[in-house]
């Protein structure tokens, strides 16, 4: 199995903090991306940050699940800030999801499939009447009807996509060590068989260097 690849999460509003992750996770050892979610992106100077990043794999989580021309314009609204990957929630229907990537162009349209920080009892109150990988399974699928470029699901997850959807897998939840913070479907990066690891707080919670240089070793 070859070593994936590593999408870091900036969950925070602090500019200062982001330009320090960027800084200080610098390695030529493994491809390193950075993922900017809702919470960065709508804070006061996140989209003026994130239009100017360079030379970097840029990942846009918005979850997109909105009315098909809503999503369309969206994406459209994004394109000025050359980012290499977007989320939408698959929830958002075929319709939806085949609409955004036709108007995507360079931008690789990423579905989501079932949020890590959920389980079978979550599911059922919420109003699913299937299991998680029976639900992530079925949502495999319709990425692949919609031409998808990746999925993103669990790490317990991975090995059912992976005989459904062909392409790159994005996977959240995952930890250096055995602490879990606020995901219920998680597990540590090296027992991972993914081609994109989503990493935060392992990583961007004290010496940001050694983090990575774990980080590497475990794999």
């Amino acid at each position: 199995m070859k070593k994936p690849k590593i999408f870091i999460a900036c969950d925070t509003t602090n500019l200062t903090k982001v330009k320090k992750i960027i800084f200080q996770s610098q390695t030529n050892k493994i491809k390193i991306g950075y993922k900017f979610g809702l919470e960065f992106m709508n804070s006061k100077k996140g989209r003026e940050f994130v239009s100017k990043l360079r030379n970097k794999i840029i990942f846009v989580d918005l979850k997109l699940n909105d009315t098909v021309h809503t999503m369309i314009s969206t994406v459209k609204a994004l394109k000025d800030l050359k980012i290499n990957y977007l989320t939408v929630h698959i929830s958002s229907g075929l319709a939806a999801l085949r609409a955004v990537k036709k108007v995507s162009g360079s931008i690789k349209i990423v579905g989501v499939s079932t949020l890590t920080s959920l389980n079978n009892k979550d599911l059922k109150i919420i109003g699913y009447n299937r299991s998680v990988k029976n639900l992530v399974s079925h949502q495999a699928k319709l990425a692949k009807k919609a031409a998808l470029d990746a999925l993103v699901c669990s790490p317990f997850e991975v090995n059912i996509v992976r005989k459904i959807f062909k392409k790159e897998i994005i996977t959240p939840g995952v930890q250096i060590g055995k602490k879990n913070y606020d995901q219920k479907r998680s597990m540590e990066a090296k027992k991972v068989n993914s081609d994109w690891l989503v990493i935060g707080r392992s990583v961007t919670r004290g010496s940001i260097k050694k983090n990575i240089q774990k980080l590497i070793k475990s794999l």
